[in-house]
């Protein structure tokens, strides 16, 4: 009795477990969702620092060119305005990396989503997930 009892609750252990674990599996929307979503914020942290790298180049250019003007010394004015308009271009770039990284998260996220609705569709019967 006791062994029967054993084996017939190991048994539904185990299949508790599997089934658990099969009905969390992620649907290939979800992982390219997933996916799609980390490789955005990672461009994001990269674009943030281009721009911050940008904004940098460009407030030592001001500086550089300030005391060009004070000091009357026309390279260094032109050194200042030429480092000021590179970090400006550079920030520019930053920032437009920056947008379509977070475009990418945006279309990672609605991946996800589809992919979590087409699991709930399935796993409520229907087989046409809208």
């Amino acid at each position: 009795m006791v062994r029967s009892l054993l084996r017939f609750s190991l048994t539904i252990a185990a299949v508790v477990l599997l089934t658990g674990s099969v009905s969390r599996a992620d649907t290939a929307g979800e992982k390219a969702g997933n996916q799609m979503e980390k490789k955005g914020n990672t461009e994001e942290k990269a674009a943030d620092a281009q721009k911050a790298k940008g904004a940098k180049m460009e407030k030592e250019g001001k500086a550089e060119e300030k005391a060009g003007k004070k000091n009357d010394d026309k390279t260094a004015e032109a050194g200042g305005k030429e480092k000021k308009k590179k970090g400006h271009t550079v920030e520019k770039a930053g920032e437009a990396k920056g947008d379509e990284a977070k475009q990418m998260e945006k279309s990672g996220n609605d991946s996800e989503k589809a992919g979590v609705k087409a699991k709930k569709a399935i796993s409520a019967g229907k087989t046409d997930p809208k």
